[in-house]
């Protein structure tokens, strides 16, 4: 700053006489005070309301390298990486004979945590918990813990876990819709391992999607982009207003190197708040569906469907059976604007505010059809077309619908039976490598017909007490190519 006033004080002088130079260097000494004063804000109750409140993770696995890399970021365009930090640099400068042995569990990974209950249930990145076979958490009065994994949701990259005391200082939340862009935000975290370290920026965008980048699995994106500096260490951690409140769990970072360059990343409360009680009262997440394929509307889409009462939205491209959309009758080439009377300008928007309920929930949805408005409401509903309440380990954890194929389609592809895979979400079948449209014809060797003839399947599984259990699925394609997979259920209990 002294700089640049001594840079228009010198100008000045060149221009005419000193008392010319001084009295304009005053005026603009006053005008830099107060555009001063009017930027001036104070971080150090919103920090002192945080900090005890967020915890450090360390996870411990038998496995001797982080399956993210020693920078603990999936980073396949070389841009986007979760901060997850790994210490496995430090351990391999240890001598040989201070090094554990393999079958010990090792420090893999370090993270951090936001408490939200006094007796100890705390939230974090599923990223942060995943493969460790011991969780060990550190407060911020370096009393240490081990933990137990509650639950986790790939989709949503979140986790809960617990630890075992009494009289914490768990965290306010706070709303995240009522975050606007331009406002001052705190992060708190453990970066490279320096505990309860506090930074500041701004909120940068809302509604962010990063093109599902969590290892192809994030299906639910809508963050909040800020600048405030993170670096590995601080995934799980807080990002909270300057009342000090909770408004998203940081995530992901925009980065060439691993580290802090400019943009990162936190799930807005909104989805916090609803998967963390998902998990607490039935044990997996409650995931409602929409049921219809959109894509956003731009100036080209909108000038090719004759689109001219709105300029944003999602645009129906189809809509499935025995779903929402269908109950509330929209149809290819509607255009969704709203929901609840919360806009939605894109697909990011649109996936949070149905995220925020549960099958058997309400919602209203404002929708133009031929350039005139509509309101509707209908009841939420699950992957398989149904309100039916999902608990941990039970047929729904598939994460599928099974719709009976037609005679034309049987004598088609040359099969006298099958189901056809619809609706894939996060879930066994995806992760044993599934696609949406393939047609099974058999389970362990059993022919199937019908979603009941599945889930027969499925329960007589679950029920052998098998230290293996597995879904042997044979089927095919509607290209007529024949695959085989393997779904493990193991994880289902």
């Amino acid at each position: 700053m002294k700089k640049i006033l001594f840079l228009i004080a010198t100008s000045l002088c060149v221009g005419g006489g000193i008392g010319t130079a001084v009295a304009s260097l005053s005026n603009t000494t006053q005008a830099t005070a107060t555009v001063a004063s009017s930027f001036d804000t104070d971080f150090t109750q919103a920090a002192e309301k945080t900090v005890n409140a967020v915890v450090c993770i360390k996870s411990f696995s038998t496995r001797q390298q982080n399956p993210y890399g020693q920078q603990g970021g999936y980073d396949p365009f070389g841009m986007f990486d979760f901060f997850f930090g790994n210490p496995g640099s430090q351990q391999r400068q240890q001598p040989r004979q201070q090094q554990k042995k393999k079958s010990e569990p090792v420090q893999t990974g370090l993270g951090s945590g936001v408490i939200m209950t006094e007796d100890g249930y705390i939230v974090t990145n599923n990223h942060v918990i995943e493969n460790a076979d011991k969780l060990e958490v550190l407060l911020n009065d370096n009393a240490t813990y081990e933990a137990r994994i509650i639950g986790t949701d790939e989709a949503s990259d979140l986790a809960l876990i617990k630890i075992d005391a009494k009289g914490l200082s768990p965290i306010k939340f706070g709303d995240s819709e009522a975050v606007k862009v331009g406002e001052w935000v705190l992060a708190v975290g453990n970066p490279f391992g320096f505990n309860s370290t506090v930074t500041a920026g701004i909120v940068s965008a809302k509604a962010r999607s990063l093109g599902n980048n969590n290892k192809g699995t994030m299906s639910i994106e809508s963050f909040i982009q800020t600048d405030a500096a993170l670096n590995p260490g601080n995934s799980g951690g807080a990002l909270v207003n300057l009342n000090g409140e909770l408004i998203g769990i940081n995530s992901a970072i925009y980065s060439n190197t691993g580290s802090y360059s400019g943009f990162s990343f936190a799930i807005p409360t909104t989805i916090v708040k609803k998967v963390m009680a998902d998990i607490r009262q039935y044990g997996t997440v409650q995931r409602a569906m929409l049921g219809c394929q959109v894509v956003e509307l731009d100036a080209k889409l909108a000038k090719e469907k004759g689109i001219t009462a709105a300029k944003a939205g999602c645009l129906v491209v189809s809509v499935s059976d025995m779903s929402t959309a269908k109950e509330l009758g929209l149809q290819a080439d509607d255009l969704i604007t709203a929901v609840n009377g919360t806009e939605v300008h894109s697909f990011a928007q649109l996936i949070e505010q149905i995220n925020k309920f549960r099958p058997g929930d309400k919602i209203t949805v404002t929708y133009y059809r031929d350039n005139k408005a509509y309101q509707k409401t209908g009841t939420l509903r699950n992957s398989q077309g149904n309100t039916a309440i999902t608990k941990k380990g039970d047929f729904s954890e598939l994460g599928c619908a099974f719709m009976k194929i037609s005679a034309e389609t049987r004598q088609h592809l040359g099969i006298s039976n099958g189901v056809q895979v619809q609706g894939l979400k996060g879930g066994a079948f995806k992760e044993a490598g599934v696609k949406d449209g393939f047609i099974i014809t058999e389970i362990n060797d059993t022919p199937v017909n019908s979603t009941d003839d599945v889930e027969y399947i499925y329960n007589q599984i679950m029920k052998s007490g098998g230290d293996e259990r597995v879904m042997f699925l044979k089927g095919l394609y509607p290209t007529g190519k024949r695959y085989y997979y393997a779904v493990n259920l193991e994880d289902a209990e």
